[in-house]
């Protein structure tokens, strides 16, 4: 069976080979820094996370076990998750600034409507959450992770990671909204 050109790179990779993770870098770097921007707004931020993560790629690239098509990425983006969520909790006290008690329940049914909206708007509303709300949307919805994974994750209760899943769609229904609207009165 032939081997395909990401097992190769991985060959390449755990000999250590400077080319290698150059390709592996423009490759997936990109991607990588989507990932960063859903957690943090700050670039500086995001160059810092990406620059961190690649160092424990580096480190780490023996543990790697090469498992089909798209096991390098998957692996790659759960170690940048991971250090983005290390710099969330080291920037501040993640833990006590992760309630948001001002803002109104928001109804249960309501989904948000993303079609014909621009990917770099959605971005911009989903970074334009509140720090806790948009990093516990951007596991549930991104990673896929339970609220139980979540809570653990961040060290809240699992009702909590709940709560701000909830919270954090309606607020995304509210800027859905507003931007359709918006969007409509330019045209009128």
């Amino acid at each position: 069976m032939e081997e395909s050109k990401e097992q190769i790179l991985v060959k390449h990779l755990l000999q250590k080979e400077e080319a290698a993770w150059k390709e592996l870098f423009g490759a997936y770097s990109g991607n990588l820094v989507y990932v960063c921007s859903r957690y943090v707004a700050e670039k500086e931020d995001t160059h810092d996370i990406l620059q961190n993560s690649f160092i424990k790629m580096f480190r780490s690239i023996e543990s790697f076990e090469y498992r089909g098509a798209g096991s390098l990425r998957a692996w790659m983006t759960r170690i940048t998750v991971n250090e983005a969520l290390k710099h969330i909790r080291q920037k501040k006290d993640f833990t006590s600034n992760v309630e948001v008690h001002d803002l109104p329940d928001m109804p249960n049914e309501e989904e948000p409507d993303f079609e014909e909206i621009p990917k770099d708007d959605i971005m911009k509303m989903i970074l334009s959450l509140p720090e806790g709300y948009r990093t516990v949307f951007n596991l549930f919805v991104f990673e896929e992770r339970s609220h139980k994974e979540i809570a653990g994750l961040l060290g809240i209760a699992e009702n909590s990671s709940a709560s701000q899943f909830h919270r954090a769609k309606g607020l995304l229904v509210q800027k859905i909204k507003e931007f359709k609207t918006s969007k409509k009165a330019q045209y009128e």
